[in-house]
């Protein structure tokens, strides 16, 4: 009977942990959702049923929090079977990552209902959570400390980063599940003394921890609102650009003017005749301009965000999103994958992060999927005393993925202590503080100009330091710890 439980209540807490992120910000189902998970990977005695209950628990997660894929795919790629198929095989994927850190949690725990659920599985959660956000190109999306921008958790983020938020969350689930696996007064004192002192921890490192330079900036974000079909349609471009000028000499006078992701629907070089004249009007009303647009040079492509000027300024892309932005092994596959990847071919990865110089200031750039890697937009910093993110989520369509792309943007703000411009195509745009809170936000598929100001800021804060590399050394310590005190299954140990 327990077996027969086992899995759909797997499924269900999986799904369960979906709900922590936007747009439903339930802070506290993720901990809900691995407090059951956990307890119950304490009762299981073989690898099998560890690897079923893990995997299924990972499609829960995966099938709630990245369904979205299904709308890139079938509305903007190869169609409705194509978007069914490739969204399985995401999902089918992406549910091996829970699977893993859940198994080799139970796995180094050794069968000890404490030991398994207070420190072996949160200590490989976090541990597959760091080496996900960098193996074969990283994927970031839907890391657990996300959940908890909204909750004191989430003041962990300037000295310990997202991860560090993800251990919080995890170590107080696992005090919940050594209690759940065993109940009494002693365990429930554990679990809420663990609670407990996340969150005082949490209080106690809210504070500023970078300082305000100079005067605020005065600052437009254009959302132009371009659908994707109209985006790259050539009968279209000379009306794009036409709406993209008309806002922008709308908003002269501001320190700043910044379009979205790719605005230009043609490469940088091939709009100079009109980009040159508008910067030139823009500097003699004192605005600076700041413009997403894929850039040619020599034989290579670029996602690129430009400053026009003389010499204009570039920030190139550097991490690419494979099969989005390029396609790997399309030699080998040939036509096959022709339905994935960016309609003007493929882009080359830049290599700089070094800041743009626009209004006197240092912007910190990101471009799109950028913004999910903490430790790429650090690079930036300390120079930066701003923060800049340019994206096109039109590709997720009317789904939670634009949600959850800003929620990860907010943590960026927070984990460097520096205000973020967020300037997309479709939405979600946004204004966000030092404290990775929203101060402005726009509408989603509607033309609008957002317009506010925005604070320089000056500093570095811990986990600029540090970027991610103190919750990498816990985790591995701790797990080599467990392993070499003999906590890991041996046959005949129930494994």
């Amino acid at each position: 009977m327990r077996r027969l439980i086992n899995l759909p209540l797997a499924l269900v807490a999986g799904a369960l942990l979906a709900l922590g992120f936007a747009p439903f910000g339930q802070a506290l189902a993720p901990v809900a959702a691995l407090a059951i998970i956990f307890s119950r990977l304490t009762t299981i005695g073989t690898l099998r049923g560890a690897l079923a209950t893990g995997y299924v628990f990972g499609l829960g997660y995966a099938g709630a929090g990245v369904y979205w894929i299904y709308h890139s795919i079938a509305d903007y790629g190869g169609g409705p079977l194509a978007g069914v198929v490739a969204t399985a095989v995401l999902v089918a994927l992406f549910a091996l990552i829970p699977m893993i850190a859940l198994v080799s949690g139970w796995w180094v725990g050794g069968g000890n209902r404490l030991r398994t659920p207070l420190l072996a599985l949160p200590l490989a959660w976090i541990g597959v959570e760091w080496i996900r956000s960098w193996l074969a190109t990283g994927a970031t999306w839907l890391s657990l400390g996300y959940t908890q921008i909204d909750t004191p958790l989430a003041h962990l983020a300037p000295v310990f980063g997202v991860v560090g938020v993800s251990l919080a969350v995890v170590m107080t689930a696992g005090a919940i599940a050594a209690w759940l696996a065993q109940p009494g007064t002693r365990r429930f004192a554990l679990a809420l003394g663990i609670a407990l002192a996340t969150v005082s921890v949490g209080l106690a490192l809210d504070r500023d921890w970078t300082v305000p330079i100079d005067e605020p900036l005065s600052v437009s974000i254009l959302q132009g609102n371009i659908g994707q079909a109209r985006k790259w349609d050539p009968d279209e471009r000379g009306a794009i650009l036409g709406e993209y000028l008309q806002m922008t000499r709308d908003r002269f006078g501001d320190d700043l003017i910044v379009w979205p992701e790719t605005a230009l629907p043609v490469f940088y070089q091939q709009a100079t005749r009109w980009i040159d004249p508008l910067a030139r009007e823009a500097a003699d009303a004192g605005s600076s301009l700041v413009i997403g647009a894929p850039v040619a040079r020599d034989e290579n492509r670029y996602n690129a965000v430009v400053v026009p000027g003389d010499p204009p300024q570039f920030y190139e892309k550097r991490h690419l999103v494979p099969f989005g932005e390029y396609v790997p092994f399309r030699d080998i596959a040939g036509g096959v994958l022709d339905f994935v990847g960016t309609p003007l071919g493929d882009f080359s990865a830049g290599q700089s992060a070094a800041p743009l110089r626009a209004a006197g200031h240092d912007l910190g750039v990101s471009i799109c999927y950028e913004v999910t890697f903490g430790a790429e937009v650090a690079d930036t910093l300390p120079a930066a005393d701003l923060l800049l993110n340019v994206s096109n989520d039109a590709w997720f369509g009317a789904s939670t993925a634009p949600w959850q792309h800003l929620q990860m943007a907010r943590m960026r703000a927070l984990e460097t202590g520096r205000e973020m411009i967020r300037a997309t195509n479709t939405g979600v745009s946004a204004f966000i503080d030092s404290r990775g809170a929203v101060r402005q936000a726009g509408p989603l598929f509607e033309s609008a100009i957002l317009s506010a100001t925005v604070q320089p800021r000056a500093g570095t804060t811990p986990y600029v330091r540090w970027r991610d590399w103190p919750m990498a050394a816990l985790s591995m310590i701790g797990i080599a710890g467990l392993w070499l005190t003999g906590g890991w299954r041996r046959p005949g140990r129930g494994g």
